[in-house]
């Protein structure tokens, strides 16, 4: 088989549809993937408002399969995965022994086989899925669990916003109002089998779909027909930003752990034995983290981008990892790692931008959180 150039960038199942779209490109982690079609606003306010849809076909994707599947992924997160019931998924992390986050998934448990195996789901970074698929080859015993890559073979469309039901049920042969968020299923989308998951990276009601490369064209042009938005990488990145949720390599990476970056609710050390990087969290735990990830609300139009320094009393305390103008508020609002006694709601600090300072207060996470269904 032909290795890929160094060049060369990969290519979702999508490609064509967004091309005929006039989708804007740009590389991102190796792929070709849409960065805008009609423009980041118009499509965020469309999730926020109605409907959108998002090519995530570039996103690793594992299957597990094994007597001991569960038993196995439990020894390498600090989520107790052992209380998840078929049908539900967990959001976790992959650590390193000195609890750095390796990358941040989630886990899709799909319950027993006749056989007693238990089935499993993961879906992973596309920057990380060939390390995540590494170490998780080296850590899970072969003779127990069976790992597949099912990268390369999948498409995924992510199908978000308020209005996602509405537009995606007529599609699909189930009744997804009875699936509940991080809630998950196997049925027919457009006659052919699909898997199902009620979760999302935009703060807002939805479902991810993995199918078939045809089937995923087919369903992103119904969709599409139907009149939901096709939306880019750009709006994806505000959208999430808004909901506070972590971006692996800029909020999060191997020198940040869940306690520092906010994701103590994912770290169940009362209920579960021994896993990677335990000691440590165990040591955060009872000692308290020297820094932690914060929201930040700008005091002004300046947007605090990644990179930008945090000061206080005039002195780097610390360090922004996410920014942007958001949409929803018309705010700049930012991510960024600061000291853990400068980390309290309120607390005011200064980013400097161009090398000025400029006003930003500490407020609660997320910035902006969805009416409930």
């Amino acid at each position: 088989m032909a290795h890929q150039s160094q060049t060369e960038l990969a290519r979702s199942p999508l490609y064509a549809v967004c091309q005929e779209l006039k989708a804007r490109m740009t590389e991102f982690a190796g792929w070709e993937m849409p960065v805008q079609f009609t423009g980041i606003r118009a499509e965020h306010v469309a999730v926020r408002s109605n409907c959108g849809m998002f090519d995530i076909s570039h996103m690793g994707k594992f299957a597990l399969l094994g007597k001991q599947a569960v038993e196995q992924l439990q020894a390498l997160v600090p989520s107790d995965l052992g209380r998840l019931q078929p049908g539900f998924a967990q959001y976790t992390v992959l650590l390193k022994p000195e609890a750095g986050i390796l990358d941040d998934i989630i886990f899709y448990y799909q319950g027993q086989e006749a056989k007693g195996e238990q089935r499993g789901m993961i879906i992973a970074n596309a920057a990380t899925k060939v390390k995540d698929f590494d170490w998780l080859q080296a850590h899970i015993d072969s003779n127990q669990v069976e790992l597949q890559d099912l990268s390369a073979v999948k498409a995924l469309i992510a199908v978000q916003g308020p209005a996602a039901v509405d537009y995606l049920q007529p599609l699909v042969e189930a009744e997804l109002s009875k699936v509940g968020r991080f809630g998950h299923l196997e049925a027919l989308v457009l006659g052919q089998p699909a898997f199902l998951a009620r979760t999302g990276y935009t703060g807002e009601d939805g479902f991810e779909v993995m199918v078939d490369p045809a089937v995923g064209e087919q369903l992103w042009r119904s969709l599409l027909d139907a009149g939901v938005t096709p939306c880019g990488l750009g709006a994806r990145d505000t959208l999430r930003l808004e909901a506070a949720m972590a971006l692996y390599g800029q909020d999060i990476d191997e020198t940040t752990t869940p306690l520092e970056a906010g994701l103590s609710w994912l770290v169940h050390l009362d209920s579960k034995g021994d896993f990677i990087g335990r000691k440590v969290l165990e040591q955060q735990k009872a000692n308290g983290t020297p820094r932690r990830l914060v929201g930040l609300q700008m005091q002004g139009r300046h947007i605090a981008r990644h990179d930008y320094p945090v000061l206080s009393d005039g002195q780097a305390v610390g360090v922004v990892t996410s920014g942007t103008l958001s949409p929803t508020l018309g705010k700049p609002i930012a991510l960024a790692y600061v000291p853990s006694q400068l980390a309290k709601v309120g607390q005011e600090l200064f980013v400097e931008i161009r090398g000025k300072a400029y006003p930003a207060i500490v407020v609660k996470k997320p910035f902006y959180k969805a009416k409930s269904r």
